[in-house]
C-alpha cells in the first residue's frame, strides 16, 4: 500500500539533508573617504583596496564578508547579519567585518556545519578587482577555514549602468554550499 502523506511527513522529517545552500547579499553606497566625505576606505574580503571612494557603512563596510556572513547564516536558517550585528550596536561602529564572518562560521561548526565551497561576484566599477583578488580568495578561504580552491571571488562592472555603474555603489551576491561534518 503506498504511504500517506502523514507517513511520508513523518520520514522526512527524520531525515536531515546531507546539504545546505545559502545566498548572500549586500550594497554600499560609495562616497570620497573622510575627510572629504563619509566612506571609509575600501575593505573587500579584508583586504584593504586603494582607492579615493569607500563605503559608507557602520561597520567597516566589507560588502563581501557580509554578503558571505549572510550565505552562511541564511543557510542555517538562522536571522541575518543586520539582526545578529545591528547597526545601531555601537559595538559595530568599525567592527572588522572578518569578526561577523567568524562568529557565522563558528556558529555553523557547533551546528554540524562546514562550508564546502564559496563562490561571490563583486559588482564594482572601480578599481578593478584583478590586482587583489588572489589575496582576497585566501584571506576569505582562511577566515572560512579551507582551501582557497573552494573559493571563488568574480569582479564585474555595471557597465556604467545605474548607481553602481556610476561608481556610486558597490553590490555583492555571495552563495555557499555547506555540508555536515563527519562525526
Amino acid at each position: 500500500m503506498p504511504e500517506g502523506p502523514s507517513q511520508l511527513r513523518d520520514r522526512t522529517n527524520d531525515a536531515e539533508p546531507s546539504v545546505r545552500i545559502g545566498h548572500g547579499y549586500d550594497l554600499h553606497r560609495l562616497e570620497p573617504i573622510t575627510p572629504a566625505g563619509a566612506g571609509r576606505p575600501l575593505i573587500l574580503g579584508g583586504i584593504a583596496i586603494p582607492h579615493t571612494s569607500g563605503p559608507v557603512a557602520h561597520s567597516d563596510g566589507d560588502a563581501l564578508l557580509h554578503a558571505v556572513t549572510d550565505a552562511i547564516l541564511g543557510a542555517l536558517g538562522l536571522p541575518d547579519i543586520g539582526q545578529s550585528f545591528p547597526d545601531n550596536d555601537p559595538a559595530n561602529a568599525g567592527a572588522d567585518s572578518s569578526r561577523f564572518l567568524i562568529h557565522a562560521m563558528q556558529t555553523a561548526r557547533s551546528l554540524g556545519w562546514c562550508v564546502t565551497n564559496l563562490d561571490a561576484t563583486v559588482i564594482l566599477e572601480r578599481p578593478r578587482l584583478s590586482p587583489h583578488k588572489e589575496a582576497i580568495r585566501a584571506n576569505i578561504a582562511t577566515l572560512l577555514g579551507i582551501d582557497g580552491s573552494r573559493v571563488n571571488v568574480k569582479g564585474k562592472t555595471h557597465e556604467r549602468v545605474d548607481a553602481v555603474g556610476e561608481g556610486r555603489a558597490i553590490e555583492v551576491h555571495a552563495v555557499v554550499l555547506l555540508s555536515r561534518l563527519m562525526r
